[in-house]
């Protein structure tokens, strides 16, 4: 459970997000809880210095379909780092256990298989209080920290090209 607000960061410890591009995919299942995650999200990296230009948003169906829509935002788009933002509550059934999973390994999958990161933004709670709570409530927005991690992964990602240091 956090314990701290998700939307506090200090721009000082962050690069300057201007030369990436990002793309955004969300999934239309909770879009009270998955649009405030997108949201905090895009304004997060309009702080740090993205352009609207250079954000891209894609939606799904449903947080599994999360992990297709990334693959081909990476194979299509050029971007520079990816967010999956969804939200999967707890129901009477293991259903929330399989969407979880295999979101979950998804994600790891295209880390591992492409030279884009992508960002794990999908809450997976018991109660939709607390996605309330974590996607723009009394804990902040993980939308947020998740836009923050996407700045650094990219800029990391430049290492390898640049073959220097991400300078922040």
């Amino acid at each position: 459970m956090a314990t701290t607000n998700l939307s506090y960061y200090d721009k000082a410890t962050i690069p300057n997000a201007k030369p990436f591009r990002f793309g955004i995919v969300v999934s239309e299942w909770n879009p009270e809880i998955t649009k405030n995650l997108e949201k905090g999200a895009i304004e997060t990296l309009i702080d740090c210095g993205a352009t609207k230009d250079n954000i891209i948003n894609w939606e799904v169906p449903g947080s599994f379909e999360l992990v297709y829509g990334c693959k081909k935002m990476i194979l299509s788009q050029q971007v520079d780092a990816v967010i999956a933002i969804g939200n999967v509550i707890q129901g009477e059934t293991k259903h929330f256990d399989f969407v979880c999973d295999g979101v979950t390994q998804g994600i790891i999958d295209l880390n591992l298989k492409y030279d884009v990161p992508v960002i794990f933004c999908v809450l997976t709670d018991n109660t939709k209080q607390q996605s309330i709570d974590r996607s723009g409530g009394k804990l902040g927005n993980k939308g947020i920290e998740c836009a923050v991690a996407a700045v650094k992964m990219a800029a990391i990602n430049t290492i390898d090209r640049n073959n220097d240091s991400i300078g922040f």
